[in-house]
């Protein structure tokens, strides 16, 4: 989490009164920041009118991502997801984008002992988010008015969003991955840039940390939108969703979202390559500091030495 600075945390404070005064008067009795935001200054806010999360935006930018989680929350739940009611997304009352909306008491999922059969559960949530249509592919989809930053085909996407090429480009330029893995990860690639792909919402973050669960390991929300995305359903949500889990932890996901397993053994190698892609800011920032021990321990998870179940 990034370190905010007390003068930081002072004005975040000051702006996020503002916003609770303009909406709900004079009713506020309490206000604490929480220091869990990956990017926004996040308050728990209690008023006569009820519990709120005020998000405060760090930078303009943010806009534009309130706008798209809002859209997407309320699609999500529309098919019955879980999510809290984003009450107001603007940029006028304060000088940052501000979120405003409903909390929901619980734990986050990371936490709670019954992991694996939340897991189950986070499957088959998945699954419906899985059946809201889309138009185009990447971040700027259905939420925007913007035509000419949307991609309108997978093979754009590849090409234009997450910049496969330049990647395998990346990895062979700084010996990250050997002469024969690049050229095997190529050849997936080439098999990618075929598929005939009907796109709908990805959440792009499903992992318990992003997930509030009842003591009874019931899940109250699906939290964290603002990367969601139009994309290739299952497979590019389930190369974030279990990326990080246990085995144990990928089968129970899998076993509630109920994939087609013949048809998911076949395309499988997509994860591979979506994961390892999506890992490249994290080397280029590695290399940049010049931190030789990370970058070789990178490297062993990588290439797979980290496998222990692939022959």
């Amino acid at each position: 989490m990034p370190a905010y600075t007390p003068a930081q945390i002072k004005s975040k404070t000051a702006m996020a009164r503002k916003v609770v005064k303009h909406h709900f008067g004079k009713s506020l009795e309490k206000i604490e920041f929480k220091p869990a935001g990956k990017t926004n200054f996040v308050f728990d806010v209690i008023t006569k009118e009820g519990n709120f999360i005020v998000r405060i935006a760090n930078s303009r930018a943010k806009l534009n991502d309130f706008m798209k989680e809002q859209w997407a929350t309320q699609k999500a739940l529309s098919v019955g997801v879980p999510v809290p009611e984003i009450l107001e997304v603007g940029h006028d009352i304060i000088s940052l984008p501000y979120m405003l909306q409903q909390k929901i008491e619980g734990q986050e999922a990371i936490n709670h002992p019954d992991r694996l059969k939340i897991l189950q559960k986070l499957g088959k949530y998945a699954r419906l988010i899985h059946s809201i249509p889309t138009t185009g592919f990447g971040k700027v989809f259905d939420w925007s008015k913007n035509k000419l930053s949307k991609k309108k085909t997978w093979l754009e996407f590849l090409e234009k969003e997450l910049l496969v090429a330049e990647g395998l480009k990346f990895l062979q330029d700084n010996d990250i991955l050997s002469k024969k893995k690049i050229n095997k990860l190529n050849a997936e690639f080439e098999k990618l840039k075929k598929w005939r792909i009907t796109p709908s919402l990805n959440h792009c973050d499903l992992r318990l940390k992003n997930v509030i669960v009842n003591e009874a390991g019931e899940i109250k929300a699906i939290l964290d939108w603002e990367d969601c995305s139009s994309n290739c359903a299952p497979y590019w949500d389930f190369s974030i969703a279990l990326h990080d889990l246990s085995i144990d932890g990928k089968q129970k996901f899998l076993e509630g979202y109920e994939p087609d397993v013949e048809e998911f053994s076949r395309k499988a190698y997509a994860l591979t390559v979506f994961n390892i892609i999506n890992y490249i800011p994290a080397l280029q920032r590695i290399i940049a500091k010049k931190d030789s021990n990370n970058l070789a321990l990178y490297k062993l998870r990588i290439d797979g030495s980290m496998d222990l179940f692939s022959i």
